[in-house]
């Protein structure tokens, strides 16, 4: 009966410590797929980036053909007008890179919560390892089947107390 009861507490522990481990495992794993979702959104911003440029430069590149088409000068008005364009191009640029930064931000974020959890999983596993073990070799002792080594050499005191 005690080897089962044993046998019960060492699976009860290696369970709990497998079940940490497990926990970690996955946690680790979900921080991982957070920082590659970060570096794709990175790659999607750059080439969202490059095609808004090349957008930018063909709108910019069409308004000096019109401008030159119509006999205007590529000075004053037009000018300025070719400057605004740029500048507001400069502007959608500014906002895709910021938005990208933002979404990057918070799926690091997101990886240093799941690897912050899996590292708490791992630690409760232990404690809830070890709450099981005293656990099961506490139900193993028994006071009544206890080993007792005989009597004292002192008879005990009149009235129960100390001499």
């Amino acid at each position: 009966m005690c080897t089962l009861a044993l046998i019960g507490t060492a699976l009860s522990v290696g369970g709990a410590l497998a079940e940490g481990q497990q926990s970690k495992q996955m946690a680790d794993y979900q921080a991982k797929a957070y920082e590659q979702q970060a570096r794709a959104d990175a790659q999607s911003s750059a080439f969202e980036q490059g095609q808004e440029r090349h957008k930018q430069d063909l709108l910019q590149a069409q308004a000096r053909a019109q401008a030159g088409a119509s006999g205007v000068g590529i000075s004053g008005s037009p000018t300025e007008v070719l400057a605004a364009n740029a500048r507001q191009g400069q502007l959608d640029l500014k906002a895709i890179q910021y938005g990208s930064q933002l979404r990057q931000d918070s799926l690091a974020t997101q990886a240093a919560i799941a690897r912050f959890s899996g590292k708490q999983a791992g630690g409760a596993s232990i404690f809830k390892a070890g709450g099981n073990l005293v656990s099961g070799l506490s139900g193993l002792y028994d006071p009544a089947k206890a080993v007792t080594f005989g009597r004292s050499a002192f008879p005990p005191a009149p009235g129960g107390g100390l001499y």
